[in-house]
């Protein structure tokens, strides 16, 4: 069982086949100025791309649009600091996905459990939106990422641009995997699961209700109890199953 309480910047080099963009990462221009422009006004906030959270051999990565300005960009770890967390982290571990209290704060007792979450876009950008530019430079992070996870089964996007560039750095087709809430598609190895985006203005405009969210999870839950029971049975009977 993999778990994990640690979220930083760990490579201070600006090495893309790290999967951590370094704490001054250049590729982005516009997202470098905003990031330097939130260094002055707010020294002690984190302000830097913002790494993964949870082990590499987890079976199951989440991946988000972007860190919040008020959210991880000021905190340092992924979904903690605003209310995309709360719905978030409170249904990972309803389902087993985490443990212990999630108080919104990178030193609180909180724990990944067989899950890591990540960023299609790894700094904040202005007004919550990346350009098409920014995603795909910053794409190559995510295909470190997913490279890295040698145990990797299952992948949940939040929302489309989370979904269209999971798909692209899985070498998907679009067209073959559209975005759907709820969805399921098998790209090579990994199943990938949509949920729309948890956040603020989803949920208050009833977009996504936190049933829908959690529908998400529990079939996830039901993904990998059914492989786990498949699993046990060809143990069982000497690798046959039918």
């Amino acid at each position: 069982m993999a778990t994990t309480t640690n979220s930083r910047t760990e490579n201070p080099a600006l090495i893309r086949d790290s999967g951590k963009p370094g704490r001054d990462c250049p590729l982005c221009p516009r997202l470098a100025a905003f990031r330097n422009e939130w260094r002055k006004r707010e020294p002690g906030w984190f302000n830097a791309p913002v790494a993964s959270f949870g082990a590499r051999d987890a079976p199951l990565l989440i991946a988000g649009l972007a860190p919040g300005l008020q959210g991880a960009n000021r905190t340092g770890r992924p979904f903690t600091g605003d209310y995309a967390g709360d719905l978030l982290y409170g249904t990972l571990i309803e389902f087993g996905f985490a443990r212990g209290v999630f108080a919104a704060r990178p030193d609180d007792s909180l724990e990944m459990v067989d899950a890591r979450i990540t960023n299609a876009v790894r700094c904040v950008p202005p007004e919550n939106k990346p350009t098409p530019q920014e995603i795909s430079t910053c794409r190559g992070f995510l295909i470190a990422t997913v490279g890295e996870m040698k145990s990797l089964r299952a992948i949940v996007a939040l929302g489309r641009v989370a979904h269209d560039t999971v798909v692209t750095a899985l070498g998907g087709r679009k067209s073959a995997a559209p975005f759907k809430h709820g969805g399921r598609h098998p790209i090579g190895d990994v199943t990938l699961f949509d949920s729309y985006h948890c956040s603020r203005y989803n949920t208050n405009t009833g977009v996504l209700t936190p049933q829908m969210f959690r529908a998400v999870f529990a079939d996830v839950r039901r993904y990998f109890d059914d492989s786990q029971a498949i699993t046990s049975a060809a143990l069982r009977s000497g690798g046959k199953t039918g």
